[in-house]
């Protein structure tokens, strides 16, 4: 039996390193993903080569059970999917804490707080933006282009430089400088 490690966060700029704290020194084997634990397993590049990785008897240890999802459909076919497998799980904290090698009562109950508390971050995101516009700001992330950087990207372009120049100069993504590229044509239309 290998225990097989699962780390997730929702966005890149997120830290991974309390969980790979947990999950190093007793995994075989730690995948990582940073992308949002509501999408389908299929989406999901970590847990699908972690279940790719994995045989019938192994476990895959999480450090809390919202690591598996916090869709409630999705978190609990993914448990479904591995049980059938013979997969079983492994939860380091939290209220589903323990190993588990079917679905029961805690852990379905485990996966749909898990579903509550991301709406309730996403509301309370959203009602924080729109509180804070009525006082005249405006939230969300910082704009990555000011006026010098679009201007440094029309001039390249102008010389003809190639999309992916332009951005490795300007430091920049390359669907960043496509965007500007596209937004300064539709001005000029």
């Amino acid at each position: 039996m290998a225990l097989v490690g699962l780390v997730r966060v929702s966005t890149k700029g997120q830290d991974t390193a309390r969980q790979h704290d947990a999950l190093d020194p007793i995994c075989v084997k730690v995948f990582e993903e940073k992308v949002s634990g509501s999408l389908k397993v299929e989406n999901r590049p970590g847990l699908s080569a972690a279940i790719d990785y994995m045989r019938e008897g192994d476990m895959l240890a999480v450090q809390e059970v919202d690591r598996l999802g916090r869709n409630l459909i999705e978190g609990l076919v993914v448990l479904t999917d591995l049980f059938e497998r013979g997969i079983a799980v492994k939860v380091i904290e939290g209220i589903a804490k323990g190993e588990h090698t079917e679905r029961s009562f805690v852990l379905d109950m485990a996966m749909a707080l898990a579903e509550d508390r991301r709406r309730d971050i996403v509301r309370k995101t959203k009602n924080g933006l729109e509180a804070a516009r009525k006082r005249g700001r405006i939230g969300g992330r910082p704009r990555v282009l000011d006026d010098d950087k679009r201007a440094v990207i029309m001039s390249r372009r102008e010389k003809g430089e190639s999309i992916r120049a332009i951005a490795s100069a300007v430091g920049v993504s390359v669907g960043t400088v496509h965007s500007a590229l596209t937004a300064d044509e539709q001005e000029a239309s």
